[in-house]
């Protein structure tokens, strides 16, 4: 009696987890794809502005500087360090319009070492990014853009 009902109930739960499973793996790529179709615009609209710039760090006084160069002037610009292989080393730095095309933002540790660098920024309410491989040194100005 009682095997054959969790038989039953377990073969149940295997033809539930079967006929659901599909779903859920086509939304994830689904979200993905559109997620890529977004940042892909945002690259897009980068590339229409004329957007680079230069990123250097100083450690010694814990800022980040970043000159941005292109039809954009934001309020501010932000930028995400993402370590390529340890998720608690991703950092997210707001930086602030200093004067003309330089913006600064305040480095709460070390950030050296091999990051993608995302910078976003906004014009007309539509978001522009940067995205590039770097291996950040102090000191060493890194070129993202044209």
């Amino acid at each position: 009696g009682m095997l054959s009902f969790s038989v039953v109930l377990g073969l149940s739960m295997l033809t539930i987890s079967i006929r659901n499973a599909d779903s859920l793996i086509v939304d994830n790529y689904y979200d993905a794809g559109k997620g890529i179709n977004t940042s892909l615009e945002r690259e897009k609209l980068a590339e229409q502005l004329n957007i680079a710039g230069s990123l250097s760090l100083d450690t010694e006084i814990g800022q980040i500087e970043f000159t941005l160069t292109g039809e954009s002037r934001p309020q501010h610009l932000v930028l995400n360090l993402i370590s390529p292989t340890q998720a608690e080393r991703d950092r997210r730095i707001i930086m602030q319009p200093i004067s003309g095309d330089l913006y600064r933002g305040l480095l709460q540790e070390d950030i050296q070492g091999r990051r993608f660098v995302e910078v976003l920024g906004l014009e007309d309410g539509a978001e522009w990014r940067l995205f590039e491989e770097h291996t950040l040194i102090n000191g060493q100005a890194i070129t993202l853009g044209k």
